[in-house]
């Protein structure tokens, strides 16, 4: 039986794609359900029902008139999987919404059946501090150009950063400005206000820390930090990976978070 916590009105824009399990999904700041998730909702969809909210300013979720709050933030999303007929769910959370996770499961810790946290931080280090204040006063300035560009600097590998062609990258920069939601400034003014180291001992849920060690936005040893305090959490590595799973790498990340969910005991009712 649910131990209900009292729940807002949702009103996040939502994906709910599938049948089965639910898998509620977290995405990142400056993304959305696509952009996170866009290469595994068909694979995940074929066995569980994907919930994923938009965050306010992204999908269609109209931008936020106030700052973002992480528990306004977590209530929301626990309570579009509600309103989408599931009482409790796995979570997936990617970059700030892995925060976005971890205090779901510790205000609905009856209802979070599971967390799979990826390339997330408990606090914004210095490196992703000083990211998401150049994001703020940029695209307050309304220097879109340059957002994108330090985007594509800061979510893709040394390995492909060295890689890469000018006319690639340029290519590159073009869409992810064209993509970036309205609420992206938003979003970074959230992660770095984002505190959830107290939170971490409290997880009860299993969980599933992914790593992508070539991440130059959220330092692997943040993500080492959130699987460190958290009870019982496996961590694994994806080597040399970016911020932004590739497909290659998404498609590691799939099979793992396909064997660490079906290992999972179902829950009695």
């Amino acid at each position: 039986m649910i131990s209900e916590q009292p729940l807002p009105q949702p009103k996040l824009d939502v994906l709910v794609r599938g049948t089965g399990p639910a898998l509620l999904l977290a995405h990142g700041a400056g993304g959305g359900i696509q952009a996170n998730f866009g290469l595994v909702l068909d694979d995940l969809s074929r066995d569980h029902t994907v919930i994923g909210p938009h965050y306010p300013g992204a999908g269609g979720t109209p931008v936020a008139t106030e700052p973002l709050h992480l528990d306004e933030l977590a209530d929301q999303l626990v309570a579009s999987a509600v309103a989408a007929g599931h009482d409790s769910f796995a979570v997936l959370g990617e970059s700030l919404g892995s925060a976005v996770a971890i205090r779901a499961a510790t205000r609905h810790p009856d209802r979070v059946t599971a967390l799979v946290l990826t390339a997330g931080f408990p606090i914004a280090d210095p490196v992703l501090a000083l990211a998401a204040q150049l994001i703020k006063i940029l695209g307050r300035a309304g220097e879109w150009s340059a957002v994108a560009r330090l985007a594509c600097v800061s979510c893709l590998s040394p390995a492909q950063l060295a890689e890469i062609s000018a006319t690639d990258l340029d290519a590159r920069v073009a869409q992810t400005q064209a993509g970036m939601p309205p609420g992206m400034v938003d979003h970074f003014d959230l992660v770095s206000r984002v505190d959830v180291r107290d939170d971490l001992a409290r997880v009860s849920a299993p969980t599933l820390v992914v790593v992508p060690t070539g991440d130059r936005l959220v330092l692997p040893d943040n993500s080492r930090r959130l699987a460190t305090g958290i009870p019982g959490a496996r961590l694994v590595e994806l080597p040399g990976a970016a911020h932004i799973l590739d497909e290659a790498d998404r498609a590691t990340w799939l099979r793992l978070v396909r064997e660490f969910l079906g290992a999972i005991p179902a829950r009695s009712v």
